[in-house]
């Protein structure tokens, strides 16, 4: 009687999330299947494909198919990537759908004390206030700066935790010092709000600070609004975009303002879900218009430099004779929601010390996912080793990425595949940043 009633739930809690009218976009062509890494990593499982993962969406919708852990899993194996959509001659919003199923599941699903008091130490206090992330950053910095990494490493303390928990502790960033701006020396031309993250606001704050810098090299004024929230995308992606929704209202508050042109992101995965925004907000009568207007002020910075002059001013740096082999990963949002792809591969061609190669399949994911990392290893890292085996055919010096999660991930590919001597991943700005410094500094010497 139970089991039936959580049945029943279930199919409800389907009917009442996910739309019907999506579900039935889908022709079942096949189209997605060869763009789908877990369909190719699982030895070609249906169910482990959009495909697959939408017939079974509606067939626990339709109560034809009762729910159950193997249907569960099939939900967690998605990446969320989305290189489904722009393979999909039907334009089946995917991205849509399998949020909408997660949100469905989580209402009804009976989780463990321990998931419990994750999800709520994670949605509802790491990820929704500023300041509880920097906390947590400022214990890593004191683990980082006080010699306890070093003591930890040598004493083998990590080897009690599972081994890709090691090799992302291996992979973690230095905490941020303080940089050396570049000097703005000519009148703004343009106004715009920087999006700082939270991520890339504590773990990589030297990044947005040089963010900044670059912007402002190019003439234009950035303001940063203070008391932002975190995205929300970790909430939407793991089914909890009821608890996540007060992140997007404040940050369309704050963000609503007619002095800026553009609402800039130097983050991937968060760009793609602040330029939906005014998807997850339709409903809202009192911040519809106003999300509206934030999606469609949403830039990322690779598309803002370009459209700054950052390649007109790469023209005016001297050619460097040895110049660095380099590669870029895409971000999958940034490529398959924003549809950014060539501002990146434009700017890093144009650097002038810099020889630069496509990576082949560039464009399917690295395993990293959000946290999709850390609550899917064994997956995660199956797609980690197909792409190092790519990255290590082309052997670049750097690779080139504009997500903190794949920035991490490629760290650990390259630590777990022991190339830390040959082999360094950057993201694109820091990349920039570096290499304009770089040159600027030899311009001065001749």
């Amino acid at each position: 009687m139970v089991a039936t009633n959580v049945q029943q739930q279930m199919q409800q809690s389907f009917e009442t999330h996910i739309d019907e009218n999506l579900l039935l976009d889908c022709m079942r062509c096949g189209f997605c299947l060869p763009s789908c890494p877990t369909y190719l990593h699982t030895e070609q499982d249906e169910a482990q494909s959009p495909r697959g993962r939408i017939a079974l969406m509606k067939a626990v919708r339709d109560g034809i198919v009762p729910f159950d852990a193997s249907i569960e899993k099939s939900f967690d194996l998605c990446l969320g990537c989305r290189a489904c959509e722009p393979a999909c001659p039907a334009g089946v919003q995917y991205g849509a759908l399998i949020e909408q199923t997660r949100e469905a599941v989580q209402e009804v699903k009976h989780a463990s004390l321990v998931e419990k008091t994750t999800r709520t130490i994670v949605f509802n206090n790491l990820f929704v206030k500023q300041k509880n992330m920097q906390h947590a950053v400022s214990l890593l910095h004191l683990y980082q700066k006080t010699g306890l990494q070093k003591a930890v490493r040598k004493i083998g303390f990590l080897n009690l935790f599972p081994k890709h928990v090691k090799t992302m502790e291996a992979s973690l960033p230095p905490i941020a010092r303080k940089i050396q701006p570049f000097k703005q020396v000519k009148p703004a031309t343009m106004k715009v709000a920087f999006f700082t993250g939270c991520l890339m606001d504590t773990l990589y704050k030297e990044t947005n600070e040089k963010t900044v810098s670059l912007l402002q090299l190019l003439d234009v004024d950035v303001v940063i609004p203070d008391n932002q929230s975190c995205c929300g995308a970790l909430h939407g992606h793991s089914g909890e975009l009821k608890r996540g929704k007060q992140n997007l209202i404040r940050n369309v508050e704050l963000f609503d303002s007619d002095d800026y042109t553009y609402i800039v992101n130097n983050a991937g995965g968060c760009g793609a879900f602040l330029k939906e925004y005014e998807k997850h907000l339709h409903s809202d009568e009192r911040y519809r218009e106003k999300a509206v207007r934030f999606s469609k002020k949403t830039i990322d910075i690779s598309s803002l430099l370009v459209k700054a002059g950052l390649l007109d001013y790469l023209a005016t740096l001297p050619q460097q004779v040895n110049k660095t082999l380099v590669t870029y990963q895409d971000s999958c949002h940034l490529r398959n929601v924003n549809k950014i792809f060539n501002e990146p591969r434009m700017i890093l061609q144009a650097l002038p010390n810099v020889q630069f190669k496509e990576l082949p399949n560039a464009n399917t994911c690295c395993g990293s996912a959000g946290i999709y990392n850390l609550l899917q290893p064994a997956s995660a890292d199956n797609i980690l080793t197909t792409k190092m085996a790519t990255i290590k055919a082309l052997q670049p010096t750097v690779i080139v990425t504009a997500n903190p999660g794949c920035l991490l991930q490629i760290q650990s590919g390259i630590h777990k595949e022991n190339l830390e001597a040959s082999m360094q991943a950057a993201h694109i700005v820091d990349f920039i940043y570096k290499s304009i410094e770089n040159c600027s500094k030899i311009a001065k010497i001749y």
